[in-house]
C-alpha cells in the first residue's frame, strides 16, 4: 500500500511545522486496527495517526504506518512500517518493513533478529573513528539547540561520518544489520523505537537511554550501538 500510494495524487496534511501526515498513513493504520480488532480483540493499539485503542488484557501493538513520512511524501526511499507487540509492558516481538528494498527486519525476544530470514549481527567496529553514526533532528524545532549542535559537530569530526536518514526505525535496523555502528536521537515516540530497539538488542547490540540508563521507548530518547563504541558515544552525548 505504501508503494501504490505514492505519486501526484498523494494528499499531504501538515500536522505542525516539520510534521506531516499523508492519506496513506491514515489508510494503513485504519486497516491495521481493523485487522487487530478482528484477530486479537483483547489487544490494544497505540499508533501515530489515530487515537489509542485500549487493551482488555496486557497486550498492545505499537504501530507506525509510515516512519519517515517526509521522505515518503518527497519520493525519497528511506521509509518503513514499524510494528512491535508489547506484552505486560515488555516488547516481545518486532517487525520493520522497508518496501522500497523489500527488506523485512524481525526479532523475537530471546530468539535473535533477522533480515528476510537471514540472522542479523551488529558490526565489529571497535573505535569511534571508524564508525558510521546515525542521528535525527527533533520535529517542530524552531530555535537552535546549542547542545544538539555540539553533539553532532563532535561526532562529525571524531567518527567516519554522520548520517541523517529521516526514519528512526530504519536507523535502528541499520545498526542491527551493521550498516551503521551507532544511532542516537531524542524527542521520539514509542512507535518510532519500540521495534527497532528490540531488533538491535537481539542482533547483539546495546540500547540505552541517552544518559546510559535502562532503555524504554516512552521517554523518547535512545542510544543504540554495536556495544563496542557505546561508552565513547555516551561520553560525547553527556552534557
Amino acid at each position: 500500500m505504501q508503494l501504490a500510494g505514492r505519486g501526484p495524487h498523494l494528499r499531504v496534511t501538515e500536522k505542525s511545522q516539520a510534521n506531516i501526515v499523508t492519506d496513506v498513513d491514515v489508510a494503513i493504520e485504519t486497516m491495521f486496527r481493523a485487522l487487530v480488532a478482528d484477530r486479537f480483540p483483547a489487544h490494544g493499539v497505540l499508533g501515530e495517526e489515530l487515537a489509542e485503542s485500549p487493551a482488555a488484557g496486557t497486550s498492545r501493538w505499537l504501530f507506525d504506518p509510515i516512519d519517515g513520512t517526509a521522505n515518503y511524501a518527497r519520493g525519497l526511499p528511506f521509509f518503513c512500517a514499524s510494528l512491535a507487540l508489547e506484552i505486560g509492558g515488555v516488547v516481545e516481538v518486532a517487525a520493520v518493513y522497508q518496501p522500497t528494498h523489500d527488506e523485512l527486519f524481525t526479532a523475537v525476544r530471546g530468539h535473535g533478529a533477522w533480515l528476510n530470514e537471514v540472522p542479523l549481527a551488529v558490526s565489529d567496529t571497535s573505535r569511534l573513528s571508524n564508525a558510521l553514526i546515525g542521528t535525527g533532528f527533533p520535529h517542530n524545532q524552531i530555535v537552535r539547540d546549542d547542545d544538539a549542535e555540539r553533539i553532532i559537530g563532535t561526532f562529525a569530526v571524531t567518527s567516519r561520518g554522520v548520517r541523517r536518514l529521516g526514519s528512526a526505525a530504519l536507523d535502528l535496523c541499520y545498526v542491527a544489520a551493521a550498516r551503521l555502528d551507532g544511532f542516537y536521537d531524542r524527542h521520539l515516540k514509542p512507535w518510532d523505537t519500540a521495534a527497532g530497539a528490540l531488533i538491535v538488542s537481539e542482533a547483539g547490540g546495546h540500547v540505552t537511554s541517552l544518559d546510559g540508563g535502562r532503555f524504554s521507548c516512552y521517554p523518547g530518547d535512545v542510544l543504540a550501538s554495536n556495544g563496542r563504541i557505546h561508552e565513547e558515544m555516551a561520553r560525547i552525548i553527556k552534557p
